[in-house]
C-alpha cells in the first residue's frame, strides 16, 4: 500500500495537470481499491494525456496549408499488380521468398478487435466464417504462414522461420492466448508467436478531463490501431525483433480473410523501391465508394477519408482512365524495422483523433454510476496509417481485390462485408486456383455454381501454386484438398 507521502506527491501532480478530481473518493475507498487507484495513476502520464487532448481539439495547420490541398500518388511510388509484366512480379516475388528464406521477415497482425458485430463475443480471429473445415480466421493466416515457409525453406540448411507478432487488446488477450494454445497454435512452434498488448488511453470529457469508471477505477479504452507503433517499444517487440534480426515486417488487420500474409510479393516490391514504409490497396470501384485512399496531402502521403474529398475531385481520372484518387486503402503496410524504431523521435507530432462515445462513469458530485443514453465525452485515437507523412520513401503496391480483399466487418446476413461474402471470397478464389491450373470444378448434387462447398487447405497452396497435378481433371463437389494427398485423388 502507497504511503501518505507518496499519495500526496502523486495528488500534487495531477493538481497540476488540472485532473485532482480522480482522487475525490480516495479516502472512502478500502486499502485495496486505494492501491488499485494508486497504481493507475501512477502507471498513467497524465502530461501526455493533456497533451494529446490539446492537440487533438485545437489541430494546428500551418500557414499556406489547407485541408484541400491534394494531389494523386506520384508515378515514381506507385505499382498495380493488375498491369505489371509477370517477369516484374516473379522478380518481387523471388526477392521476398529469398528474405523470407534468411528470417529476415516478421507478420504484425492488429486482432484487438471482438466479433461483437458478428454476434459473438470472441476475439474476431477466433470467428468461423462456414468454410467446409469451419476453419478460424487465425488458422487460415497461421497456415499460410507455414506454407510460405516451408516454400522458402526449399533446399536451406538453416530453418525458415516467420515470427508472427499478434496485438490484442487487454479485454481479448487472454481469449486470444486460450484460442492458440488448445489448438496447439495450429502446426506453429509457440515460441514464434508472439502476444502482445495494444495501449490504452483514459476516456475523456469534452473538456479534457479523466473519467472515472468507477471509484476506484479509470475509464480506459484501446488507443486505436496507431497505437501498434508505442505498443511495439513499451511490449518489447522492438527489441525482439533486433534480437531475431528481422529486417522487415508486414503487417495486417485480423478481419480480411483473403490477406496473403507476408506476401513475397509485396515484401520483395517494397524492398526493390527501397520503401521504408508500404502500403497495399486496391483499385476504387467507383468515384462514390465511401473507401478511404491514400494520396498527398500538403506534399505528404495520408490516407485521405471518402468524406473529406470532394466529389470533382474524387471523379478526376488519369490520362490511362483509372481514377487520380484511387488507390483504396486496406490497412495492409510494410515497414523497416528502422522506420518503427524510428517512429519514436515523431511520435509527439502525430496527430490523434475523437471519437464521440457514450461513456459510463461515475459523477464526481453525486458518486452516481451513469450510463448515459447519448454521447457525453470522447475517446482518442491513433490510425495505423498516421505514419504516412512521415516516411521517406513510401511505395504502394495495387492489388486485385477479388484476390486480396474480403474485410468482415458485418453480421451474417448483412450482404456486404460479411461471414457469408467471406465464404464466397475464399472459395471462388480456390475455384480459380483449379481452373488456372487447368482442372475444372463441377457441382455436385444440391450445389449450384454460387453455392459450392470446396476449399483447398491454405498447407497445400499459399497463392494458387502447387496444384499442377489438376490439369485436366474435373473435380466435383463438396471436395476440401486438405493435404497434399487428397492431390491424387482426383
Amino acid at each position: 500500500m502507497p504511503t501518505v507521502t507518496e499519495v500526496e506527491a502523486l495528488k500534487a501532480k495531477y493538481a497540476e495537470a488540472g485532473q485532482e478530481h480522480l482522487f475525490t473518493f480516495y479516502n472512502e475507498l478500502s486499502p485495496e481499491e486505494q492501491t488499485s487507484l494508486f497504481n493507475q495513476l501512477s502507471k498513467l502520464d497524465i502530461e501526455r494525456v493533456n497533451r494529446i487532448f490539446k492537440k487533438a481539439t485545437s489541430p494546428e495547420i500551418a500557414p499556406g496549408t489547407d485541408k484541400q490541398n491534394l494531389e494523386p500518388l506520384p508515378d515514381e511510388v506507385f505499382d498495380s499488380i493488375l498491369d505489371a509484366d509477370k517477369s516484374k512480379i516473379k522478380e518481387w516475388n523471388d526477392l521476398g521468398l529469398n528474405l523470407i528464406s534468411q528470417n529476415k521477415v516478421a507478420v504484425l497482425l492488429m486482432a484487438g478487435g471482438q466479433g461483437t458485430r458478428l454476434g459473438s463475443s470472441d476475439p474476431k480471429g477466433c470467428y468461423d466464417i462456414r468454410l467446409p473445415s469451419h476453419k478460424s480466421l487465425f488458422q487460415l493466416q497461421a497456415e499460410r504462414i507455414q506454407r510460405l515457409q516451408n516454400i522458402a525453406q526449399d533446399d536451406k540448411t538453416k530453418q525458415v522461420i516467420i515470427p508472427w507478432y499478434i496485438m490484442t487488446s487487454g479485454p481479448t488477450r487472454p481469449a486470444t492466448e486460450a484460442f492458440f494454445k488448445k489448438n496447439n497454435y495450429f502446426g506453429l512452434k509457440e515460441e514464434n508467436v508472439i502476444f502482445f498488448e495494444q495501449g490504452t488511453l483514459p476516456a475523456l470529457t469534452n473538456d479534457g478531463k479523466v473519467f472515472l469508471e468507477t471509484k476506484s477505477k479509470l475509464a480506459i479504452a484501446p488507443d486505436g490501431n496507431g497505437g501498434i507503433y508505442a505498443a511495439l517499444r513499451n511490449e518489447k517487440i522492438l527489441d525482439s525483433l533486433k534480437t531475431r534480426d528481422i529486417s522487415y515486417v508486414h503487417a495486417y488487420c485480423v478481419d480480411n480473410c483473403l490477406v496473403r500474409v507476408a506476401d513475397p510479393v509485396f515484401i520483395g516490391y517494397c524492398v526493390s523501391k527501397n520503401a521504408d514504409c508500404g502500403a497495399k490497396v486496391v483499385r476504387k470501384a467507383s468515384p462514390e465508394e465511401p473507401v478511404g485512399v491514400i494520396a498527398l496531402r500538403n506534399s505528404k502521403f495520408n490516407v485521405v477519408e471518402y468524406s473529406e474529398i470532394d466529389s470533382s475531385v474524387a471523379a478526376q481520372k488519369k490520362p490511362n482512365g483509372q481514377l487520380s484518387f484511387g488507390a483504396g486503402n486496406i490497412a495492409n503496410h510494410f515497414y523497416t524495422v528502422d522506420f518503427l524504431n524510428r517512429v519514436e523521435s515523431f511520435e509527439n507530432e502525430l496527430e490523434y483523433h475523437i471519437a464521440k462515445k457514450k461513456i459510463k462513469h461515475t459523477d464526481i458530485s453525486s458518486g452516481e454510476y451513469i450510463s448515459p443514453s447519448k454521447p457525453n465525452g470522447m475517446k482518442l485515437e491513433l490510425f495505423v496509417f498516421d505514419v504516412f507523412p512521415f516516411t521517406e520513401r513510401m511505395a504502394v503496391l495495387e492489388v486485385d481485390r477479388k484476390e486480396e480483399f474480403s474485410p468482415l466487418k458485418n453480421a451474417p446476413g448483412t450482404g456486404a462485408d460479411d461471414p457469408d461474402t467471406s465464404r464466397r471470397d475464399i472459395i471462388n478464389q480456390h475455384v480459380r486456383f483449379v481452373e488456372n491450373a487447368g482442372g475444372k470444378i463441377v457441382p455436385g448434387d444440391g450445389e449450384s455454381v454460387d453455392n459450392l462447398n470446396f476449399e483447398i487447405s491454405p498447407l497445400v497452396s499459399y497463392a494458387g501454386e502447387n496444384l499442377e497435378v489438376l490439369n485436366g481433371k474435373t473435380i466435383k463437389t463438396p471436395a476440401v484438398i486438405d493435404t497434399l494427398a487428397d492431390l491424387n485423388k482426383f
